[in-house]
């Protein structure tokens, strides 16, 4: 089954996208530090630069596999679901892998001219960070409010789109529940 025609498929709110984007930084946060006891495990806890480098790259790694995997396959991960949001790409069934992986390298715009940034001015306080990473989050927000269909930037150039789904009716709950016994 293909994904229909996008205007007639509504939009989540950007309110409600950012609401399901702090919980999934919940889910996330259980995610990495389960893959940081495996790395940490497998490394013997050593601490030497590259050993630290390495961490970095395993948990972007980590967090890739986690979205992309979602995203090609069900269209959604958890938060999304919670909060009936789904990525797909029109004309498709399943996201395809190449879309889902450039959707989350090109999602860094959240944080990747923060973080840059931050590095470049070598800041060392939290309150600095917070400002910093506060103001990249809200002007990659803002990106969909230039767009006619109310896209973030990254699922524009990615070839994607959020969708709405509607909400389950009692009747269908039950029906699910039934089928899964």
């Amino acid at each position: 089954m293909q994904t229909a025609n996008p205007s007639a498929i509504g939009t989540p709110t950007v309110k409600r996208r950012l609401i399901a984007m702090v919980y999934e930084a919940f889910l996330l946060t259980a995610v990495e530090a389960l893959a940081v006891f495996i790395f940490i495990f497998a490394t013997g806890n050593r601490q030497e630069p590259a050993y630290r480098a390495g961490l970095m790259a395993f948990l972007f790694l980590v967090t890739a596999a986690y979205f992309v995997h979602a995203w090609s396959g069900a269209g959604f991960t958890l938060a999304m679901k919670t909060w009936r949001i789904k990525v797909v790409k029109v004309g498709h069934a399943k996201v395809p892998f190449r879309n889902a992986a450039l959707r989350y390298l090109l999602a860094w715009g959240w944080f990747a001219p923060a973080l840059a940034i931050g590095a470049l001015l070598d800041l060392h306080h939290v309150k600095e960070w917070a400002l910093l990473l506060t103001l990249g989050l809200v002007a990659w927000a803002l990106t969909a409010f230039l767009d006619k269909d109310r896209q973030f930037l990254h699922d524009r150039i990615a070839g994607t789109r959020l969708i709405a789904l509607p909400k389950m009716q009692k009747a269908q709950k039950t029906q699910a529940k039934a089928n899964t016994k």
